[in-house]
Order: structure tokens, then sequence, then C-alpha cells
């Protein structure tokens, strides 16, 4: 579980492993950010970055992609490789916003 203050503004990194010999990292990313036990819709997609293997986005009130209140959060992850798969993820953990 990751613990991140809602006054908080920094980078969450979540690690994505994709099949042996399939190099992700130039495929389109996305994040959703969600209450937990909730699915994504449409409008909660947010479009990552590819940083050393690892997903990131930047959350909090000073310039983040989102503003998080207290609670606590599924993280979904969103790739789309070349070809016909467009693959949809939770991630691994929770996230709690103090």
């Amino acid at each position: 579980m990751a613990l991140i203050p809602a006054a908080s503004t920094e980078y969450l990194h979540i690690p994505i492993t994709g099949p042996a010999g399939v190099d992700l990292t130039n495929s389109p990313i996305r994040i959703a950010i969600v209450l937990h036990n909730s699915s994504p819709t449409p409008a909660e997609w947010r479009d990552a970055a590819w940083v050393d293997g690892a997903a990131r986005i930047l959350i909090g009130p000073d310039g983040g992609t989102l503003t998080l209140t207290a609670g606590t959060y599924t993280v979904w992850v969103a790739v789309d490789p070349p070809g016909a798969e467009h693959i949809v993820r939770k991630a691994k953990g929770l996230l709690l916003v103090s």
C-alpha cells in the first residue's frame, strides 16, 4: 500500500511487466485512480509517461494531473501495444491518501 498525504504533489510510479520479449515502453500508457472497489469510467483515464520501465503520473494539488482527497483508491493501468490487444489491469496494492 502506498501512502501519500493529500497536500503532497508527487509522482506515483507503477511498475509494469509485459510478456517476455515484449517492450511496452513504446506503447501509449494511461492511468486511472478511482475509489477502492470501483471501476474507472472513460473520463477518469489520464495519460501517463514511461520512466525506467514504470508508468508514472503526477498527483497532487500543485500542478498534478489530478488531485485526490483523503480515501482509499485503486490504481488501474491501460497499455495499448501494437496489434489487436488493449491491456487493462489493476495495479497491485492500494493507494491511501491521508
